[in-house]
């Protein structure tokens, strides 16, 4: 396999990039070698910049529930871009997009638009804050909701993968007012609200914990925090950036039939493009500016193209549901990979959920 164009640009990038990279985890360090630079992608492929052939089995980190360049997408994009790119003011496809999620997720009467999970993450926060007049909230050890402060916290993906407990740069001062929990432990939970509930904002939550190795909620844990939150007057978040269309077309609400007080879309959302969301029931999202009190605002969010795509990727996945072949296809996978393991020797510990 020929890396000489990867190995020039990650030269050149090194010296105008932080790490060369602007993700940290596409620096390749856990997994070795240097990153390879890519120059397009078609359907399950992609294809460097040194012509090296691949089957993307991450796919933008989840975002591309479709693939690569789904004609239906593209064409959405390229219409929105001939109209204009950005406009800082309202659109109709910023409606008909809050429109489709709303059907989709039981616990979505409205949504605001972003433009990255985990900016989206951070406004849940506050509005849960805002909304209940409180400052601590409960994370899971190991979940990852993002790079905010006060969340970076015993989190999982990058963070994890480079051993780091937190990160300088945020005030301790932030970390105290984070809660963490083992995962999947209901005894653990009730304790802390028997503790400090009438405190707690908000308990945020991964339903199915994707970063730290697809683990699956226990038959009642999710129905179990969504109980005790109600009892304390907290308001339970599904982190779903990972699980939200992935899991389902109502994504882990939908499968586990639990009912978040707020839940938080991303990735997917804009079919390949910069957007995320966050949304819940209507008087909760009443808080928000400029009916409420509650401040967030961003020159980008609902960005016209973003949408335009996003509303193309539903279309497709409600015309042509993809779940069966996806879950089936994992399956595949997974047996495939056990019974190479197996044949070599190797033990190995395999977690799937749907297509997770």
């Amino acid at each position: 396999m020929q890396i000489d164009r990867s190995k020039q640009l990650w030269k050149e990038a090194q010296m105008v990039i932080p790490g060369g990279v602007n993700s940290p985890v596409r620096a390749f360090g856990a997994v070795g070698g240097q990153p390879v630079f890519m120059q397009s992608g078609s359907g399950a492929e992609l294809i460097d910049v040194d012509g090296n052939r691949y089957i993307d089995y991450v796919t933008s980190w989840g975002a591309l529930i479709l693939g690569h360049a789904h004609p239906a997408v593209v064409s959405a994009a390229q219409d929105a871009c001939s109209t204009g790119t950005s406009f800082g003011m309202p659109t109709e496809l910023e409606t008909r997009l809050a429109g489709k999620v709303a059907d989709a997720y039981p616990g979505i009467d409205q949504i605001r638009m972003v433009s990255s999970g985990t900016e989206a993450v951070m406004s849940a926060i506050r509005l849960a804050r805002g909304f209940t007049g409180r400052d601590l909230i409960l994370k899971f050890d190991g979940c990852y909701h993002g790079h905010s402060d006060g969340l970076l916290v015993s989190a999982g993906s990058g963070v994890a993968t480079f051993a780091i407990p937190g990160t300088q740069g945020v005030p301790a001062s932030y970390a105290e007012k984070t809660l963490v929990a083992p995962y999947n432990d209901e005894a653990a939970i009730t304790e802390i609200f028997e503790k400090v509930g009438s405190d707690i904002a908000c308990v945020i939550v991964e339903p199915v914990a994707g970063n730290m190795g697809v683990v699956e909620p226990g038959a009642a844990y999710l129905q179990h925090l969504k109980t005790v939150s109600s009892k304390f007057g907290a308001l339970l978040i599904f982190d779903e950036v990972i699980t939200g269309f992935r899991l389902g077309p109502s994504g882990a609400q939908g499968r586990y039939g639990v009912t978040p007080d707020l839940t938080v879309l991303g990735k997917i959302l804009g079919g390949g493009f910069p957007a995320a969301g966050y949304g819940g029931r209507r008087e909760i999202m009443d808080a928000l500016a400029p009916k409420g009190p509650v401040y967030q605002a961003g020159t980008l969010s609902g960005n016209p193209v973003a949408m335009a795509a996003g509303i193309a990727m539903l279309d497709v996945i409600a015309s042509d549901p993809p779940y069966e072949r996806l879950d089936s296809l994992a399956a595949q996978l997974e047996q495939g990979l056990g019974d190479a393991a197996s044949e070599a020797g190797v033990p190995v510990q395999q977690n799937r959920v749907a297509s997770m």
